[in-house]
């Protein structure tokens, strides 16, 4: 777990000093803005799609490193995914982050999150850009972690 841990602490840092997907997709067929009333992290999810396919995905807003890296991972780690994959690897993150969900049920990038759960107020930082994916998907527009 010392490896796990240790990765952890390197991928969050660097994707939330330097995310690799701030910004807004071009063209723009979804978006969502999400907000952690806990700590006041607030994001905007703006997705790009071929048909059922995410081409793109991009996140802007503010947030903690958590969020911002875990923002930034999910963009990553979505892109030539399904709508119905990328609601299966929130299923899977959200499990692994809060619940009984094992760091091999997500790709690698995403299993550095596993030590968050032993943090509960940090889940919803986490998990704030997935809710957002997920209502934006899904034409709601809005998602909060409350």
């Amino acid at each position: 777990m010392s490896d796990l841990r240790e990765l952890y602490l390197e991928m969050v840092t660097d994707h939330a000093k330097n995310p690799r997907h701030r910004g807004k997709t071009d063209p723009c067929d979804c978006i969502g803005t999400g907000h952690n009333p806990l700590c006041g992290d607030k994001i905007v999810v703006t997705i790009s799609l071929d048909g059922e396919t995410i081409n793109d995905v991009k996140f802007d807003g503010e947030g903690c490193a958590i969020s911002t890296a875990s923002s930034d991972l999910m963009s990553e780690v979505l892109r030539g995914k399904t709508i119905q994959e990328a609601k299966k690897l929130f299923q899977g993150f959200h499990e692994l982050v809060a619940g009984d969900g094992t760091p091999e049920s997500v790709p690698k990038k995403l299993a550095v999150f596993s030590g968050v759960r032993e943090f509960p107020m940090r889940v919803k930082c986490a998990t704030l850009a997935w809710h957002t994916l997920i209502a934006a998907i899904e034409g709601n527009k809005e998602a909060s972690t409350e």
